[in-house]
């Protein structure tokens, strides 16, 4: 009984937050929840084993680039800012893991809106719709990506062991269901 209790409470909490700061301003569709996000994308060549190795490896430098800057900022239009001033360091810091590993392809980063599906993440489900996203591609970008939300920093998030995917949310309830 206390753990649905302590969940009603945490999404209570959760709700109270997106009506309080403008998540549900109009409940008119999923335009408003996803105007909430900054996802990342970092689209693979092909899906060749070798060019998916390589996606992660540029995925773990750029993370470690981008985590100092994004992990300051307290709104989306900070953290949007902060990623849109470093996009030509995002390619050079791709294109250098690249060539490190024998790719002669380079990388183009962008900060633009697309379609996504329903993603989830950790427990966390981002509807399908309209999101504005760092995307990285590497080579052509045809192959298939790895993603995470920037904003609010889902997997951006520093720790004194670098750098660390989690969310805090999902961390709380594990730790409760586990007393």
């Amino acid at each position: 009984m206390k753990k649905v209790i302590f969940c009603s409470l945490i999404l209570a909490a959760i709700v109270s937050v997106m009506v309080f700061c403008g998540g549900f301003s109009d409940m008119g569709g999923t335009d408003d929840v996803t105007s909430a996000y900054l996802r990342v994308h970092i689209r693979a060549d092909s899906n060749e084993p070798a060019a998916q190795e390589v996606k992660y490896l540029v995925r773990d430098e750029v993370v470690k680039f981008l985590t100092p800057a994004v992990a300051a900022s307290k709104t989306k239009a900070e953290a949007m800012e902060a990623v849109g001033a470093r996009l030509r360091d995002i390619e050079r810091v791709a294109k250098s893991v690249l060539e490190k590993n024998g790719f002669s392809y380079g990388a183009k980063a962008s900060l633009r809106r697309e379609q996504f599906p329903t993603r989830v993440y950790e427990g966390v489900t981002l509807e399908a719709g309209v999101y504005d996203a760092l995307i990285l591609e590497l080579g052509t970008g045809k192959g298939d990506n790895w993603w995470c939300v920037v904003y609010p920093p889902l997997c951006f998030t520093s720790g004194s062991a670098g750098v660390v995917y989690k969310s805090k949310i999902m961390e709380i309830i594990r730790d409760f269901f586990e007393q």
